[in-house]
This record gives C-alpha cells, structure tokens and sequence, in this order.
C-alpha cells in the first residue's frame, strides 16, 4: 500500500451538530476523519489545514492547500473538502503542476448525521489513489471519477456526475 497523507480542510464531510449553536459547525479535529481511519488503515497520516465550510474558503486558504501539497512528502494525497468549491480548489492545485497524485473527496451529507456517503466517498478515493500511478489532479464522489475537470456537482440533483 502507498504511504497516503489525507489533507482536511473541513466541509460538510467534518461538521457535526453543536446543540449550543443550533446549528452544523464544522468539526475543527477531523474526527470523521479519524473514526474511519483507525478503523481501517494504517500508514496513512491526517492533517488538518483550513478548518471551514468551502463557501467560505479564498484564495490564501487555496494558497495555504497548494503549499501542504507541494511540500508533503508523500507523492499520493487526498484533499476532503467542501464539495461547493471544490472544483476551485482542485483547479488551484492542477494548475500548479505538480508531480503529485491529488485526489479530491467529500460529502453532500455529514458523516455524523449518516456515515455512509461520507465513507464511501473517503473509501473510494483511498481505492483511486492504490490504483492509479499517475500524478494529476482527480475527484472521486458519488462513485464517479476521473480528471478534476470531468466530474462536476449536479446541484440540481444533489450528487456529482461524470460528464
């Protein structure tokens, strides 16, 4: 298995319910992240970066994702973000040309409201990232993937298609 570094920059895949907010707040420890996981893998190191929903994420954050990336030492990276910018983020870091293998994921539901999609998703792009031995820039949601700009949010349909 590849030595996998899991980049968290927060999104709906993170946010848990604060019953003092009344509101999702986006879960600053990852530990979405980190319950699927320990459960799971071995060699794979999490970090945490940005911490916000992707709506409210700019261009330093991006800066901020871009400069993990380029100076990780593992060569096959997944990026869990929001799934609104998404596409600004993973367009931010092909353009930069990296000799990484990026794979960008998340979730249009919270892990803890239900784990599923948020599971299968993060499952699938650990799967993409073993597979594939090609530096580049993908997406892996809503079991489509492929090249960052071949798979785009359907918002009217609430999941993203391979186009």
């Amino acid at each position: 298995m590849k030595k996998l570094l899991i980049l968290s920059t927060g999104g709906t895949f993170n946010k848990r319910y604060d019953p003092l907010a009344g509101e999702l707040l986006v879960d600053p420890d990852a530990s979405a992240l980190h319950a699927i996981i320990t459960r799971w893998l071995t060699d794979v190191r999490i970090q945490t970066l940005i911490g916000k929903d992707s709506l409210e994420m700019d261009d330093t954050d991006r800066q901020t994702l871009l400069e993990s990336i380029r100076s990780a030492d593992e060569s096959s990276i997944i990026v869990v973000h929001g799934t609104d910018t998404m596409d600004q983020s993973a367009a931010t870091v092909a353009h930069a040309l990296l000799d990484k293998q990026v794979v960008f994921t998340g979730a249009m539901v919270p892990f803890y409201v239900d784990p599923i999609e948020a599971t299968a998703n993060l499952a699938s792009a650990i799967g993409w990232a073993q597979a594939q031995n090609t530096p580049g820039v993908t997406i892996a949601m809503n079991g489509c993937f492929g090249p960052y700009a071949d798979v785009t949010k359907d918002r009217s349909r609430g999941r993203f298609v391979c186009t």
